[in-house]
Formats: C-alpha cells, sequence, structure tokens
C-alpha cells in the first residue's frame, strides 16, 4: 500500500458541509467521477415542486481513466479505479467533504475493474474485474506491521485480498452490496447477460441468477436497503427497471433512455450518467418523473450519492458477526448466508484453509508459468487458480523455468536476451538476477540439481548441455557431440541422471546420461517428431514427454522401456510438461491453456487456465520441499568447484581453464595442458598423469585433425580432412568460425604466426602450402612447384623459417615463411609424421613410421639425428607414436597402438611414462603454455607496414605480400587487385 499523500487544494472555492438528518431532504450530495477527475454536486430540493438544482465543484484532479467509485460514509473514504494504471485509490475527506490524502489501495490482479463496492460492516472492498472475469474481496485497512504476516504471503502493511468468484463469469460490470442480508449483487453484459447475487463471501451453493431474460448490456446497479429493491439500467435496451432481492415483481421504471451506465439511490430519487451525451439524469420515484441534471463536456462515468443513510451501522454481534476480533478469523471474515455463524473465515489468494478460522502459512503447492514477456504464480491450493505476475522486470523472450526449493528462487532463461535470470519465487527479492549471460546463444532448456546446487541447461544455439553452479560460476560444457536441436531438460538428483529431448528433423530423440555428461544412452527414438518438454517421476522411475506434432503424452521407464500414450486428445500444441503427486501439467500453444490430467490414465483432466498468450514452459511444485539426498548435498562432497552426482558414485569437475589437483577434489590452474585432437574432436589433458580428458566445447566440429594454437589470443585452428575447411575457435568453444571453406583438396597441416597473425596450412593432394591472415583474408599460395604431398607443418616465426614432411621424397623440408630459400634438410626420413620443434634447443623431433618405429631428433637444419625412444626391434608393432610435443624437459607422444599418451626427456629418451590411456586415434598433440609463444620479428609491430600480408624472411628481414592474383604495387607494401580474368567453368 502506498503511503498517504496530500492533495493540491480543490479547484473551486465553494466548499459544502455535510447534510444533516433534518435537512437531507431538501439536499443531495452527489459525487461523481470522470475519466480524469472526481467531482461534486450539492442537489438542492424545492420542498414545492420537488425540483432540482445543483452547484458542483472539483474534489480531485489528474485521474487515469477513473471508472467505478463507491463511499464509506462513517469512515469519510471515497474509493475509486484508475484503469490506466490498473490500482484501486482511496481518497480521505474531512468535514467539508474535501479530499486531504489519497492512498493506493490495491495493484495486484488488476485488469479492467469496472464495478466497486464498500462492505462497511467489516471494512472490506469488493469488486469486479471485466478483463480477468473475476469478483474479489480486500480488507480496507493493511496488516499492521506486527502481524502475522507469514500466512498471508505478503509483506507488512498489505491487504488481504481474496477472490470470490472467477466461473461463468463474461464481462461482470455493476456491483452493490447488502451486508444486512449478507448479499452481493452484480451485472454481467457477456455473451449470456444476466444480473446474480450470491453470499457475500462467493459460496457457490448461494449463487443465484435474478435476471436473465429482455436484458442484453446490464450496466449501473443500485439497492434500496429499507424497501430491499433492485434497480438497474442497461445500455442497449435503454430502460432503467426494478425488482425485489429474487428478481420477481419486475417492472420498468423509465424507458428510451440514450445510453444509461451508472446508477445510484437515495431519498426517493435515483441518478444516472449517460454515455453518449454525457449528461446525468435524474427521477423522481414519487412523483414519476424524469429529467436532466447535468449536462458536460467532461462525461459523467460513475455517480454515487453521499449519504449516511444509505450505510446503517449494524452496531450487534448478531448483526455483524465480524464486528469483535475478526470472528476469530486470522485472516479474511465474510459475511454469508450459508454458513450457520452467518459469516465464513477465508484466506488471501492462493492459501488453503486449514481449520474453519486458521489460514495456512502462506501458499504450498505453486505453479510458476512463462508467458514469453512476463513469469507468473499460479496457486494450487485455492481453486480460483487466479494468475499473479512475478516482478521479474523486462523479459523479452522467456522460454523454460525451474524452482529451487532450497532458497526459494524461480530460474528461467531467456532466448532474445541469451540469458538465464532468477528472482525471488515470492517476489519480494527485488529485481531478477542475471546468472549466465556470456557465452550463450538460444537456451531452451533448464533443470536445477537442488542438492549439489548446480544449474543445468540446453543451447539450441551452440548445441551443447552446460552445467554451472546456481550463482553462475565454474561453469563447464558437459555434452556437445551430436546434438540438434536440443530443448527441454530435468534431473533426477538423487539417481545421477539427467534426462534431455532433442527435435532434432532427422533424428528427434531423448536421451539420458550421468549428471557430469557420461554414460550417455538413447533412450526414446522411434515414433518420434517434436519432443518437447519432459518431466519425470523418481520414485516410479518413470519419464514422461510430451509431442507437439504426434500431438501425444507418453510415458517410458527410465531406460526407454514400457513406453505407453498417457493423452492423444485435444493437444494441438503441447510445448511444456511438469509433474506433481499424482499429476502431469501442461501448455499448449495453439489451445492457450494450462491443463493437468492424472499421470497414470490420462483422466480427470482440468483446465487451469485458458486464453492465455505466448505460454511457453511451466514448473509445479511444493514450495520449499527438498526432496532427497545425495553425496553432493552435504559440503559439494568435498569439491571446490563442481560436484556431479553419478548413478554409482561422484565426481568433482573444474570450469575451463582448471584442472584437478592429485586430491580429484581441488580446481587449481595449470601451467600447462596438452591439447589433443581425436575422432574428429578437440580436448584437452592436464600434464599430470593422473587427469582424465576433457573435451572443448566446439560446435560442429567434424574430423579436425592438425591443429595449432594462438596462446595469446587464446583461440585454437583446425583442419578438416573429410569436409575440407579450416576452422578457429576460442578454448572454451565459443566462436566457432570457418576462416577458409574453398579451393583444399586434403589439408594435412597447420600452423599460426603468431608474431605476424597469419596461419598456414598444407595441401597434400594440391601440393601447395599457402597463407592467410589469421581470419582466413588474403590468401596466398606461397609454395605450388618443386613439392610433393606436404605434411606436417611447423613453424619457427621468430627466424621466418617453416618445417613440413614429405612422405614420396621420404624427407623433412624447410623454407623461408615467404615461400624462399626452399630446402631438404633430412633425407630418409622414415615416412616422419607428428613434426615438431624445441623452441628452447631448436631441435626438431619427428615420429617415424617404418620399423624399427620411434622418435628421431635433429638439429634445425638437419644435423646432428639421433634416435631418441625407439620400438625393439622384436616388436616395434607395440610402440608407433603418431603425434608429438615439447614441453619443458619432455618429449609427449600419441601412440595408436596403445590408445596411450606417453612422455620421455626429450634429450636422453629416459624416465619413460604413460601420461594417459584409452585416447584412442590422436591424431595432433601440443602442448599450451603461455611460453610457447614468444620473441619478435618485423612483422610483428603494426604489421610490417604492410596492407595484407608480412611475411618474416629470417635474419631479421621481411616482405611485404599480396593475396593470390593481385599485385604488389611500387611501394611495396600496398595490393592492387588483377585487372584481366579468365573465367572458365
Amino acid at each position: 500500500a502506498a503511503t498517504a499523500t496530500a492533495v493540491g487544494p480543490l479547484a473551486s472555492s465553494e466548499h459544502y458541509s455535510l447534510p444533516s438528518a433534518s435537512d437531507a431532504s431538501s439536499s443531495i450530495l452527489l459525487l461523481f467521477t470522470t475519466y480524469y477527475d472526481l467531482r461534486v454536486l450539492n442537489v438542492s430540493v424545492q420542498p414545492d415542486t420537488n425540483t432540482l438544482t445543483y452547484t458542483m465543484d472539483v474534489l480531485l484532479q489528474d485521474l487515469n481513466e477513473a471508472s467505478a467509485m463507491d463511499f464509506y460514509h462513517a469512515r469519510g473514504l471515497v474509493c475509486w479505479t484508475e484503469n490506466t494504471l490498473e490500482v484501486i485509490q482511496c481518497g480521505r475527506t474531512n468535514g467539508t467533504l474535501n479530499v486531504t490524502s489519497k492512498t493506493t489501495v490495491i495493484t495486484e490482479g488488476l485488469d479492467k475493474p469496472e464495478g466497486l463496492a464498500i462492505d462497511w460492516y467489516t471494512d472490506k472492498l469488493y469488486w469486479t474485474d471485466g478483463e480477468s472475469n473475476r469478483i474479489e474481496v480486500a480488507q480496507l485497512e493493511p496488516m499492521a506491521a506486527g502481524a502475522d504476516v507469514a500466512g498471508s504471503g505478503r509483506q507488512p502493511n498489505a491487504r488481504l485480498q481474496k477472490v470470490l468468484i472467477w466461473s461463468d463469469l463474461d464481462q461482470p460490470r455493476a456491483i452493490a452490496l447488502m451486508p444486512a442480508r449478507r448479499y452481493m449483487i452484480w451485472t454481467d453484459w457477456g455473451e449470456s447477460p444476466k444480473i446474480e447475487r450470491a453470499s457475500m463471501d462467493g459460496d457457490p451453493q448461494s449463487r443465484t441468477v435474478l435476471v436473465n431474460d429482455r436484458i442484453f448490456w446490464p450496466n449501473g446497479l443500485a439497492v434500496d436497503l429499507e424497501q430491499e429493491l433492485i434497480y438497474w439500467v442497461d445500455g442497449n435496451q435503454r430502460f432503467l427497471d426494478v425488482m425485489d432481492l429474487d428478481g420477481g415483481n419486475r417492472r420498468t421504471l423509465v424507458r428510451d433512455l440514450d445510453y444509461p451506465y451508472s446508477l445510484t439511490f437515495t431519498s426517493n430519487f435515483l441518478f444516472w450518467t449517460d454515455w453518449k451525451d454525457g449528461t446525468l439524469h435524474y427521477y423522481d420515484i414519487q412523483r414519476n418523473r424524469r429529467k436532466e441534471l447535468l449536462r458536460k463536456t467532461e462525461v459523467p462515468i460513475t455517480v454515487h450519492a453521499w449519504d449516511g443513510r444509505l450505510q446503517p451501522v449494524a452496531d450487534t454481534d448478531l448483526a455483524n458477526p465480524c464486528r469483535r476480533n475478526n470472528g476469530n478469523c486470522s485472516h479474511l471474515c465474510l459475511l454469508s448466508t450459508v454458513a450457520p455463524a452467518g459469516y465464513s473465515c477465508a484466506c488471501p489468494t492462493g492459501i488453503k484453509l486449514l481449520t474453519a478460522t486458521q489460514c495456512a502459512d502462506g501458499p504450498q503447492d505453486m505453479l510458476f508459468v512463462v508467458q514469453r514477456s512476463q513469469i507468473n504464480r499460479i496457486s494450487l491450493d485455492s481453486p480460483d487458480y487466479s494468475i499473479v505476475p512475478l516482478p521479474a522486470g523486462k523479459l523479452r523472450y522467456a522460454i523454460a523455468i525451474d524452482y529451487d526449493p532450497v532458497e526459494n528462487y524461480v530460474y528461467w532463461s531467456d532466448k532474445e536476451e541469451s540469458a538465464i535470470k532468477r528472482a525471488r519465487a515470492d517476489g519480494m527479492g527485488g529485481p531478477a538476477e542475471e546468472v549466465v549471460t556470456a557465452e550463450i546463444q538460444a537456451p531452451d532448456g533448464l533443470a536445477i540439481d537442488w542438492l549439489a546446487r548446480n544449474l543445468y541447461w540446453t543451447d539450441t544455439g551452440t548445441d551443447r548441455i552446460q552445467v554451472c553452479r546456481l550463482d553462475g560460476s565454474f561453469r563447464r560444457v558437459l555434452i556437445y557431440d551430436n546434438l540438434v536441436e536440443p530443448r527441454a531438460i530435468a534431473l533426477a538428483p538423487t539417481l545421477g541422471w539427467m534426462f534431455w529431448s532433442d527435435w532434432g528433423p532427422k533424428e528427434p530423440k531423448i536421451e539420458r546420461a550421468s549428471l557430469d555428461g557420461t554414460e550417455r544412452v538413447l533412450i526414446v527414438s522411434q515414433n518420434l517428431i517434436w519432443p518437447n518438454g519432459i518431466a519425470l517421476d523418481v520414485d516410479a522411475r518413470k519419464i514422461y514427454w510430451c509431442d507437439a506434432k504426434a500431438d501425444t503424452i507418453e510415458v517410458a521407464n527410465m531406460d526407454g522401456s514400457g513406453r505407453n500414450t498417457i493423452l492423444s486428445d485435444n493437444l494441438p500444441h503441447v510445448f511444456g510438461l511438469s509433474l506433481l503427486g499424482d499429476y502431469l501439467y501442461w501448455t499448449d500453444w495453439q489451445r492457450r491453456s494450462i491443463d493437468r490430467a492424472h499421470k497414470l490414465t490420462g483422466a480427470d483432466r482440468t483446465t487451469i487456465g485458458e486464453n492465455i498468450a505466448e505460454l511457453m514452459g511451466l514448473k509445479v511444485t511444493r514450495l520449499h520441499e527438498v526432496q532427497g539426498t545425495n553425496p553432493c548435498a552435504v559440503g559439494n562432497g568435498g569439491c571446490s568447484q563442481l560436484c556431479l552426482n553419478r548413478p554409482r558414485d561422484y565426481v568433482c569437475r573444474c570450469q575451463l581453464d582448471y584442472e584437478l589437483g592429485r586430491d580429484n577434489r581441488t580446481c587449481l590452474v595449470p601451467a600447462a595442458f596438452l591439447l589433443f585432437s581425436n575422432h574428429g574432436s578437440i580436448g584437452r589433458l592436464s600434464i599430470d598423469s593422473h587427469n582424465h580428458a576433457d573435451y572443448a566445447p566446439f560446435r560442429n566440429v567434424v574430423d579436425a585433425h592438425y591443429l595449432d594454437v594462438d596462446v595469446a589470443d587464446r583461440r585454437i585452428y583446425w583442419v578438416s580432412q573429410k569436409q575440407k575447411y579450416i576452422s578457429r575457435a576460442y578454448i572454451n568453444g565459443s566462436d566457432v568460425q570457418r576462416i577458409v571453406e574453398t579451393g583444399l583438396m586434403q589439408p594435412e597441416g597447420i600452423a599460426v604466426d603468431w608474431l605476424a597473425h597469419n596461419v598456414y596450412w598444407t595441401d597434400a593432394d594440391a601440393r601447395r602450402i599457402e597463407v592467410a591472415r589469421l581470419d582466413g583474408s588474403s590468401r596466398r599460395i606461397l609454395i605450388w612447384k618443386g613439392i610433393e604431398e606436404p605434411k606436417n607443418l611447423i613453424l619457427e616465426p621468430r627466424k621466418g623459417l617453416m618445417y613440413w614432411t614429405e612422405w614420396p621424397s621420404d624427407s623433412i623440408r624447410r623454407a623461408a615463411m615467404d615461400g624462399g630459400d626452399l630446402l631438404t634438410i633430412i633425407s630418409g626420413a622414415n615416412h616422419a609424421i607428428g613434426l615438431t620443434l624445441d623452441p628452447d634447443t631448436r631441435r626438431l623431433y619427428w615420429a617415424r613410421q617404418t620399423s624399427p618405429t620411434g622418435i628421431e631428433s635433429a638439429d634445425w637444419d638437419g644435423k646432428r639425428r639421433t634416435r631418441l625412444v625407439m620400438a625393439d626391434a622384436a616388436d616395434s608393432n607395440r610402440f608407433v607414436p603418431v603425434a608429438l610435443t615439447i614441453y619443458q624437459d619432455w618429449v609427449y607422444w600419441a601412440d595408436w597402438t596403445t590408445d596411450e599418451i606417453g612422455r620421455a626427456n626429450k634429450t636422453t629418451g629416459d624416465n619413460r611414462t604413460i601420461v594417459h590411456s584409452n585416447l584412442k586415434y590422436t591424431y595432433a598433440l601440443l602442448a599450451f603454455h603461455a611460453g610457447r609463444q614468444s620473441g619478435s620479428n618485423q612483422c610483428r609491430t603494426n604489421n610490417g607496414g604492410c596492407t595484407h600480408l608480412c611475411l618474416a624472411q629470417g635474419q631479421r628481414k621481411m616482405t611485404c605480400a599480396c593475396p593470390t592474383h593481385y599485385t604488389l604495387n611500387a611501394n611495396r607494401v600496398s595490393c592492387s587487385p588483377p585487372r584481366n580474368y579468365i573465367i572458365f567453368s
């Protein structure tokens, strides 16, 4: 509730005293609203002729589409609705009916409040909403700061608010109360227009239709408490009718009205407003006489007579059972025609009534649903299923949602924001917090491991499944290959499993893996088209999913067996799916509805909400209920970063750029690590032998073979032989780019010039060596004559030299980095492969493939050739190294015959050990460390002054070069494009 604020002076100098009982017959005060202000008419009644005259004043200005209005005479209150702001406000008056302060009373759950009535017996505010089609009630005074607000689910100084009637309402408009009879009466001008009456506690047993014939647009409503009559006007039939409280004895008092809207009764007079011509009329009941009272350009909307006799006081407990101690109700005490005591206790919307008088401590079963641009809460503890927006800030394209019962947060993904955010589930935690915002493209599904405190999500932009802590820290890619359109994800933290759906058009599927991404299993792949939401029944070991194209909801065991269809009727486009207890809940895009049904039979189907636009994901949960445990739930399993449970054990894992220490618990930043390519993928290994392999989170890496790095930029460059392109990406897996996509036949080597920012590669089938800038631009053929099937390219930019192997000539060759000074430095290299260079000693290392297999070494010029690590002559097939790299005192190699990574002293070949095992078909291996790329040459600064390519020549020389077909200009630094072409097909 807003703090009361002072209101400015009246627009006129005239003020009016409240009429006393003795002169009420000669003076009537009328309050009415226009769209923009609140006004008062002092109507004088001439005793002889009973004609009416008036004077007018403006009480309050700057309203925002004011509509309904009522008053509380004993308290000096006037209350009104403002549709633009979607609020209900009240103004307090002094003895001269001057509004001295105003308060915002209701702000939640209002769409189009069109009717307003005050219960002066119990200090309640009733209203109708013509947009949400509900009738609600709220306590006029807020809860005191010291009151028990836990049960209300609201903050101190909040008002208790409840939905009373929500079904079979189409366009409710006016509402009137008769507290002495415990009645509320309202008009409904929807498709089935009617006037209804019900108990003031909304008890459905009391609901009665009073009028449903000869009625079209029932608008204003007024009651004569003394005579127990109901007056009402119809804007289409253009009459003013009257009837008894049961709808009987109906008769027409006035015909041929224009467009009557609001109606009030006092002192044998009826007053009504007319929208069509902006007039205020009255009807003298005793004399059966009608006359226009007021005509203004500011159209009067709602009119009410200010008369204390219209609100007689109930001064006994029998007349007002809520008068003493709130009827012993913990929250709302509502008058009732059905309850034996004349009243019933009620709870704020969404909270259960546990006993006859006591409410629960807040909502328990809650449904969170995404509407693309907002997050909503729907309590399942009360049957009205009212939608309450969560104050989550600006949302652009929210999709998935999940709930953390430990800290009471909801998490959601936003596809257009490329972010995952969170907010307090009760809406009291302030604005939304950003959790993941970097290196995320299209987060489609997310799930919470509430035990290990981890967040999982699918990304349809990068086609990956990732994990991090709930605050966004310690992020790690778990699954990155063979994902096409991953969507929903669900976790079973106690079992150590995660499940996800993938609606890729060629192979739609549902898969399962351990929570660390291992033990991946395909569980459903047949008869799937668009698998969307998934939900888990952990106790029963069942997985449920919905298919938006097959229009079904199905179930299977968690291994994919026992598949069965739960529902296949009236599911035109089911999207989100969630499970609580015995019921499945889902959203449907086409029906724009939220439904539920029994999880085993599909029976007892119920619509929770309908006509809800832009429905996306949903989560149904029991608030604050933490189920189960696992080893990660206590002390994060002893892990310094991520603790990931598995079916039989758990593991500690680290974010990218960290690796586990020898205790398998602590994450450290390594001084160096090994990068490798195998099976077409790129991964990394710890230098220490105890660690496991981590595959880099690259999207769509197919057939990656040879690779090199730019240490300063932290980028990897690689060639793909089958798809014939050259790519690059950051080591964290982001920003994958194809930099060369044409003109490649069989690339079999790649090397980065980190000083000139160029990339070199060999093409064995094309028999050439090429160069380009690191982004693939300025591509140039360097060597195309005098070489045969070049492979295994390496660079020495500080000296301006490049080296490669050629198998047809069985040699290792060298040239300047501009392609000049071509030399054969080693002949009879025994089919050298895995060529690498020690930058400290300038010695070359390679693996020989002819028997005896092993590792050899020579100086940069081919001299002092040495056999370093060799296979035994009797068992040469047990040691066939393929890829080599140097780090500090060690030479590392990959062996295809043993699937091992080994190392030995780079000088003596001694201390041979196994670093890693079970790593098949490793094509490339290199050590990544800060000292790998250092030094300088003439191209390092300002690209040597060249506009395109700067190529080192050794001995502190360089030359500018142009892309193939371009010509180096006379200034020797810039290039001109070709002027003449041959075009051929």
